[in-house]
């Protein structure tokens, strides 16, 4: 496989985690002058649609997006912010488009000359992600709780025999 096919692939990848053409062209490699264009060449290539398509379908995309958004909370890098906070005052518009601010939750020059950055909290967003999951889980549970007592999944029976019999 060529390593433009791979860019591409993991372009798609990315931008379904993401949903950002530039971020997740610049995560596949795609340098970060063109890493735009690139992106909107990548979303115009059928290949790529039918694979973004297939993604989709095989991902549940909200809870997706909600834990990618809260990972990068959570885990993410704030080397960047450091990056800029350490920086000479003058920066070029490629250096600061070139940061992931992402975990930023607030910028702000201070009066002495320096820049003040505030990090989201992780623990909240940790926390986010616990309620997000515990919720998502209740919800599938209880889905499952009111289908077995209305007997709307008919062709499936015996499935909990089924998965009783995988579990043993």
């Amino acid at each position: 496989m060529k390593d433009s096919d791979n860019k591409k692939k993991l372009f798609c990848c990315y931008f379904v985690k993401y949903g950002n053409i530039r971020e997740s062209a610049i995560k596949a490699g795609f340098p970060p002058e063109t890493a735009m264009l690139d992106g909107i060449e990548c979303l115009r290539s059928a290949y790529c649609q039918k694979f973004i398509s297939k993604l989709f379908s095989s991902t549940t995309c909200n809870i997706n997006g909600i834990m990618s958004g809260l990972e990068r909370l959570a885990f993410g890098n704030s080397n960047d912010a450091v990056a800029l906070a350490f920086s000479d005052d003058c920066q070029s518009q490629d250096f600061i488009s070139n940061l992931d601010l992402f975990n930023v939750s607030e910028i702000k020059k201070v009066k002495g000359g320096g820049v003040e950055i505030k990090i989201f909290d992780r623990l909240k967003a940790l926390e986010k992600m616990f309620e997000f999951v515990s919720a998502c889980n209740s919800s599938s549970v209880a889905d499952n709780f009111i289908n077995a007592l209305t007997n709307n999944n008919d062709n499936d029976s015996d499935s909990y025999y089924n998965d009783k019999e995988d579990l043993q």
